[in-house]
């Protein structure tokens, strides 16, 4: 799985291009000093070992304000999952389990 930090002026360049290359991408928005966005990095880390056709985009709300208003963050961490720029698979605040992640990518 790929792991990539994004900022504004990068960011539709860089969706576009993991979409091109076939991959499922989850948007982790965070920021720096969020005892739950660290956690979430953790489960994370444990789907990464299983999945290489998934991308993270790991944007920092505090430097990428734009694009967190762009998909109605309001709380860190959020995640959403999309297949595609049409398709989401998922949106939620809080902490996902690597589980529970797991079983929105083998349902996608």
């Amino acid at each position: 799985m790929a792991y990539i930090d994004v900022e504004d002026s990068s960011f539709n360049e860089l969706l576009n291009e993991e979409f091109s290359k076939g991959q499922t991408v989850i948007l982790k928005f965070y920021t720096e000093f969020c005892d739950a966005c660290m956690a979430l990095d953790m489960e994370l880390e444990d789907v990464d070992d299983d999945n290489e056709n998934v991308s993270v985009l790991a944007i920092d709300c505090a430097e990428c304000d734009f694009t967190a208003e762009r998909y109605g963050v309001v709380q860190v961490p959020t995640t959403i999952i999309m297949k595609d720029a049409s398709t989401t698979l998922l949106h939620i605040e809080g902490i996902m389990l690597s589980q529970d992640i797991e079983d929105v990518l083998n349902e996608a």
